[in-house]
């Protein structure tokens, strides 16, 4: 399982520095790294839609908040949101919601609740670094090396940092896509309104 250590010393490896043995080691590379880490792992994060980020929720609308106009109801975004995987009508997602609009911190449409996946910063999910996958963990390491490049050595590469960083990247949201289920097409309003299932005027109100 990968640790932020093993992730710190993956990045000084590609900029030839000797690697931390604690997380807690006074040196200049070490303090490089924790300036940068939290905002590099989430920005990492927004990068793809990672399956081992992957958090679902149930939401009801803030009563708290009234929209001026259009949709009836605002939902507050969760303090862990880093981006919208997909937004739902129900528990399962085999109804999309596609008339609703997202603005800043809230989503706003017509329904009392709805149902959201999103990658997550979560301390149990994006930011959990044991439920990374190498190639992710490569992809953070590689992102890490070429931010704190030119703070170490002023004769590194870092064109070469930046097209390692850009290769881990693609390599790791293939990689990623690979594990998703297959996931059948869904039926559309008109389907489900025969069915007896969700009513095309639920979306409509």
């Amino acid at each position: 399982m990968p640790s932020q250590l093993n992730v710190y010393n993956d990045a000084l490896r590609l900029v030839g520095e000797r690697q931390l043995v604690a997380l807690n080691e006074n040196r200049e590379p070490r303090r490089l790294l924790d300036a940068v880490w939290d905002g590099a792992v989430e920005y990492c994060l927004e990068q793809g839609q990672w399956n081992f980020a992957i958090r679902s929720q149930q939401l009801d609308y803030s009563p708290s908040v009234e929209p001026p106009f259009g949709y009836r109801r605002a939902y507050d975004k969760p303090n862990d949101w880093i981006r919208t995987v997909a937004v739902a009508s129900d528990p399962y997602f085999n109804a999309p919601l596609i008339q609703y609009t997202d603005e800043a911190s809230f989503w706003f449409c017509d329904l009392d609740e709805i149902f959201i996946r999103y990658v997550s910063s979560d301390e149990s999910y994006g930011k959990d670094t044991s439920l990374w996958p190498q190639t992710f963990r490569q992809f953070v390491a590689a992102y890490l090396a070429w931010q704190i490049a030119p703070r170490i050595k002023n004769d590194i590469d870092v064109d070469k940092l930046e097209k390692q960083y850009r290769m881990k990247k693609s390599d790791a949201l293939a990689k990623d896509a690979m594990q998703e289920a297959t996931k059948p097409v869904p039926d559309g309003c008109w389907v489900r309104s025969r069915r007896g299932g969700y009513s095309v005027d639920r979306y409509n109100r």
